[in-house]
């Protein structure tokens, strides 16, 4: 790895070793070596690659809130690069792990990466279309030759699969054939100053349909501190979508595009690969513990999988929750 960039260094935002972003480069399907023959570039179409190999290769989840003994979440660069990486067990994170591992990666090949935070669509929970939560989720913005990039691998299966400019309206595919993305910009009607303009970032599944708005976020960088607090709410409100479901997402790239996506709801399951769709209920924790396996390619230990006993989120085999 002698050929990479040096790492910026932080005293407050920490790099991995070359070592360990040896190992996360080589749990991607491509030869990093074959790909990136001269290291690293650090331009838009290594980002969009390594962002993409991240998606179909580290799902979005919150299982460790529910398969596991502490049901807790830890953002320690350490730890998300056991659970990522050295563990080798198939797992992710929600959005703040997801997003501050991958940062942290970026930050280790030579990335300008600031990390801000996000507010969610009401509508995602089934609310008001117009209005948005507190802050509770978390991009990056990559800056490359001084344009802006946000850059999110943390958003499930509605989230952006490739690096957007920050520029308004512009139109980028999400997912082959027809799903796209974009970025707008306005002023969120909750606001009171009504000058105050943020990014909103927006997806549809084709051309003819209507942009639906999934987060609104700022370019204000957030500090470490900031994401500790929404993370305690995130992970242990009783009020959170994160405690009270199981949600994971995992995109699926074919020969080089993204072409779909397997998405889980509590014991509903979904694989949508073009216009091919597979769906599959859990009524009971060994039917979703398969779809783990088989389908996500998750492996979790017998202590995990009994951590969820006596959890609302528990299926017990008569159409569970």
């Amino acid at each position: 790895m002698g050929d990479l960039n040096p790492a910026r260094s932080h005293p407050f935002h920490p790099t991995y070793t070359d070592s360990q972003l040896s190992q996360y480069l080589h749990s991607f399907s491509f030869n990093y070596q074959d790909t990136f023959p001269h290291g690293f570039a650090l331009d838009y179409n290594q980002l969009k690659i390594i962002q993409q190999h991240h998606l179909s290769t580290y799902p979005f989840d919150n299982l460790s809130l529910h398969y596991s003994t502490t049901h807790t979440i830890s953002l320690d660069a350490d730890a998300l690069f056991e659970k990522f990486v050295t563990a080798d067990r198939g797992r992710g994170g929600y959005c703040m792990e997801n997003n501050a591992f991958f940062g942290t990666m970026l930050r280790t090949m030579g990335y300008d990466v600031t990390s801000v935070g996000a507010r969610v669509c009401n509508a995602i929970n089934g609310g008001d279309g117009e209005t948005f939560g507190g802050w509770s989720h978390m991009v990056n913005i990559v800056t490359i030759a001084d344009s802006k990039y946000m850059v999110d691998v943390g958003f499930g299966g509605s989230g952006a699969t490739a690096p957007l400019p920050l520029q308004e309206d512009d139109i980028h595919e999400r997912i082959a054939p027809s799903s796209e993305m974009r970025l707008a910009r306005a002023n969120i009607k909750q606001c009171t100053d009504a000058s105050q303009r943020l990014w909103l970032y927006q997806a549809r599944d084709t051309s003819e349909a209507a942009w639906q708005t999934q987060y609104c976020f700022t370019e204000t960088e957030f500090l470490p501190a900031d994401y500790a607090m929404m993370n305690f709410w995130t992970s242990q409100s009783r009020t959170s979508i994160f405690t009270q479901a199981i949600l994971m997402a995992k995109m699926v790239m074919r020969g080089g595009e993204m072409v779909g996506a397997v998405t889980m709801f509590n014991g509903k399951v979904k694989r949508k690969v073009g216009d091919v769709v597979e769906e599959r209920c859990c009524v009971a924790e060994k039917d979703r513990l398969e779809v783990l396996r088989e389908w996500f390619g998750v492996k979790l230990t017998g202590e995990e999988e009994r951590g969820i006993r006596g959890l609302v989120t528990e299926l017990k085999g008569d159409g569970g929750t």
